[in-house]
């Protein structure tokens, strides 16, 4: 169990984190978010023991990480995949770290063939790792002294659709096994797809967190459908008094996906694609960190900043 009590993290002047606080259960994957400058960072960088809190505490197991003894039996960090040192191989990285937590070298090979490097990439200095490899030595450190919780920045990082793909089944399969993650991540689209809960930080400060189910339910806005008769499908729909527009290649209805698919059972239409309109993850993470987006559109009938007018 991982437990942050307002957290508050100042530079100065500069309140980088404020006054945060928030839960992650074993056996669940928590997805933290935020723009860039946020405060995910800084926050899981306390969370790890690397920066000293202004304010507030950061437990696991009810710990501060600095007093947990070996702690990499305990923990499994990874918050920059580019900060081993670049002279050394990637087995010996590991071996290291091994012998440090006290862990048999059998331990080594484990975590090479979990995370795909073959014997020749775990020779091969890491100045010579793609990053994508970097990523996955990483997680294999991370995961080396089979902990109970992971505290994850970006680790999906560098990494191609496979190794993404390879990513979220790990992760899932951790937290299954009563693991604890915390994961954050930019690629909303993974973080909708693995994460049972979310927290959305921005400014330093908690803007949303809770299920995703209950997060994302706020963001459906009527149906998306498509059928192969979209025309009769528009009728029975706007007949049982629906509004209909269309929208690409079906049909933009305002009305429940259950009532889009009743009346479709009923004229006996085939459906070939029923969801909910909404934005999903990524219209709930704009909407909330909205004022603190570097990139906007400018509004309609604005010239945009440093336009003549």
């Amino acid at each position: 169990m991982i437990r942050v009590e307002g957290l508050t993290k100042r530079y100065g002047d500069f309140t980088a984190v404020d006054d945060v606080s928030f839960h992650c259960r074993p056996g669940r994957v928590t997805g933290f978010l935020g723009p860039n400058g946020a405060g995910k960072t800084t926050t899981m960088r306390v969370m790890a023991g690397l920066t000293p809190a202004t304010g507030g505490t950061a437990t696991i197991g009810g710990h501060a990480y600095r007093d947990i003894p070996n702690p990499g039996r305990h923990v499994g960090v990874l918050l920059d995949a580019s900060a081993q040192h670049a002279g050394r191989t990637g087995r010996e990285v590991l071996a290291l770290g091994a012998k440090l937590m006290g862990l048999p070298m059998s331990r080594v090979d484990e975590m090479l063939e979990m995370v795909s490097l073959s014997e020749v990439e775990a020779k091969r200095r890491i100045r010579n790792y793609s990053l994508g490899m970097r990523q996955r030595l990483g997680i294999a450190h991370a995961l080396l002294g089979d902990p109970a919780v992971l505290i994850l920045d970006e680790p999906a990082n560098g990494l191609d659709p496979a190794g993404i793909r390879w990513m979220r089944g790990l992760l899932k399969d951790y937290a299954d096994r009563g693991g604890t993650v915390l994961l954050s991540s930019h690629l909303l689209n993974e973080v909708e797809l693995i994460a049972d809960e979310m927290i959305l930080i921005g400014r330093g400060r908690i803007v949303a967190q809770g299920d995703k189910k209950s997060l994302l339910a706020g963001t459906a806005h009527g149906t998306f459908v498509t059928a192969t008769d979209s025309s009769s499908l528009a009728h029975a729909l706007e007949a049982a008094g629906h509004t209909v527009v269309p929208a690409g290649d079906g049909l933009r209805v305002e009305a429940e996906p259950v009532q889009v698919g009743q009346v479709a059972a009923e004229k006996q239409i085939v459906l070939v694609d029923l969801r909910p309109a909404g934005g999903g993850l990524e219209t709930l993470f704009l909407e909330l960190t909205a004022d603190t987006q570097r990139d906007g559109a400018p509004a309609v009938g604005a010239p945009a900043e440093g336009a003549q007018a």
